[in-house]
């Protein structure tokens, strides 16, 4: 019995070797390569034996091979600076016209007031910047809520954004009364919403995490530029011959989008698992990191269920950015154009105007920092702007402050807090959500600051008309 269970070292393994002895007896019969697969010395790929688990061996062999070689060939390490100024660019385009319509709200509502009051009466418009706030966030706070649940359908959203934009323009440009003029406000508004929410989403099918900073450069400089060339342009011709001027903002946003933007290749989650369950040791994670930076590295398959069930994980990003906007807008719109000195150089309408010039500065410079400054806890932003809207409120009321330039910086201030949590809150959801669930992620939390700035333009109206019955300090 001995004899035949030592034949050829094999017929001893059915007798019940320990699983030690059996490890060893196997190592000596498949002789290993340095890849970890059976080689060619092995008996059990020798001859005709086993030719079919043979021949897997070596395909799985060659596809290692490959795989190898392609990540060590050089990789396009940063985007394109091309697509960098295109997602600028695309920001820049996509809240000119809801900074335009902003900045043409003080001069419609005032009607051509005197700007020197009696001493003892407030200056005020008989109806907040609030009003016109909500006309231009409410339509934008209803897409926000809406599209992230909708599939990513790029092009024909794009097409749409270009389309409200431009009716947006020509409506106030023709408008005769207050009525067409506010929808041409709510076409600005849907087609600035619409913008954002999507190309939010699309941004999260970049590797190359800049693009975040480009975006929200370019979202901080709408308000820069935005403001200054509407006032610049309307001091040399009508506003309905500037309102059309702009219309070659949409034009550029296009440009940008369809010429000059790299596109992914975008591929679903479930296109993903079929093709790496194909490879055999290579893992999900392997496969997608040779994507270069203007690959995705899954689009979203998640149904409206699941995507709803992800929602409350992204209150710790979206509560500290709704507070920011909720206190940063109930100031600007509410508050700010009740700060007021008596300046013989400078009236009452234009110290708003610098108000405005000085705070969106404040945005530009704080969204372009990202890969300079990077905040994570955001709720401090949110603490520091509640600060700030105690300080305005005082300020409108009691006038204790000396100088106007004291103000001035404290709206500097403001617009430096509320860049850096819109910048900070995204690049956190680039950094801390898992890849397959950032283009959902992304849409969603721009909610927050749409919800922020709606609750500010219902509060600001009767705390304006609040403050202007009080007899002016």
């Amino acid at each position: 019995m001995a004899s035949i269970n030592n034949k050829k070292g094999y017929s001893s393994l059915a007798a019940g070797p320990s699983r030690e002895e059996g490890i060893r007896r196997y190592e000596q019969v498949i002789h290993l390569d340095k890849e970890g697969f059976p080689s060619s010395e092995t008996p059990l790929c020798s001859g005709n034996r086993l030719t079919k688990y043979c021949e897997e061996v070596e395909k799985s062999k060659k596809m290692v091979k490959h795989s190898s070689e392609e990540k060590q060939e050089p990789q396009k390490e940063d985007i394109r600076f091309q697509s960098l100024l295109a997602f600028w660019i695309l920001g820049l385009c996509n809240n000119y016209g809801y900074v335009v319509m902003l900045t043409a709200a003080h001069d419609i509502l005032s009607h051509g007031d005197d700007d020197k009051p009696a001493n003892n009466v407030r200056q005020c418009n008989t109806l907040s910047t609030g009003a016109i706030l909500l006309a231009d966030i409410i339509p934008s706070l209803v897409i926000k809520l809406i599209a992230p649940f909708f599939p990513l359908a790029i092009h024909f959203r794009m097409v749409m954004v270009l389309l409200l934009s431009s009716a947006g323009f020509i409506l106030v440009a023709e408008a005769t009364n207050e009525w067409i003029a506010i929808a041409g406000v709510i076409c600005t508004a849907l087609a600035s919403g619409l913008g954002e929410v999507t190309l939010l989403s699309y941004i999260a099918f970049y590797k190359n995490k800049n693009v975040i900073s480009a975006w929200s450069s370019g979202t901080g400089g709408a308000g820069f530029f935005g403001s200054f060339t509407y006032t610049g342009l309307n001091n040399f011709m009508s506003r309905t011959a500037t309102l059309y001027s702009l219309l070659v903002v949409p034009a550029l946003m296009g440009y940008s989008f369809w010429v000059m933007l790299e596109k992914p290749n975008i591929k679903l989650q479930s296109d993903v698992v079929e093709e790496t369950s194909s490879k055999p040791n290579l893992s999900q994670s392997d496969d997608m990191n040779n994507y270069n930076d203007v690959a995705p590295l899954t689009a979203s398959t998640e149904t409206f269920f699941q995507k709803l069930k992800t929602s409350p994980s992204l209150l710790k990003y979206m509560i500290p950015l709704c507070l920011v906007y909720f206190f940063e807008y109930l100031i600007n719109q509410g508050l700010a154009e009740l700060v007021q000195f008596d300046i013989d150089w400078l009236s009452y309408k234009e110290q708003y105007k610098w108000y405005q010039v000085a705070y969106q500065i404040g945005v530009f410079v704080s969204r372009s920092s990202i890969n300079l400054v990077k905040i994570n806890k955001t709720w401090v932003l949110a603490f520091l702007q509640g600060i700030n809207l105690i300080l305005f409120a005082t300020q409108a009321v009691y006038a204790y402050l000396p100088y106007f330039v004291i103000t001035l910086l404290l709206v500097l201030w403001e617009g430096l807090l509320g860049g850096a949590a819109y910048v900070n809150t995204y690049n956190r959801i680039s950094n801390e959500v898992p890849i397959e669930k950032q283009e959902f992620s992304m849409a969603f939390t721009s909610l927050s600051d749409a919800i922020g700035i709606t609750l500010s333009g219902f509060i600001a109206i009767p705390v304006h008309n609040f403050i202007c019955q009080l007899p002016k300090y």
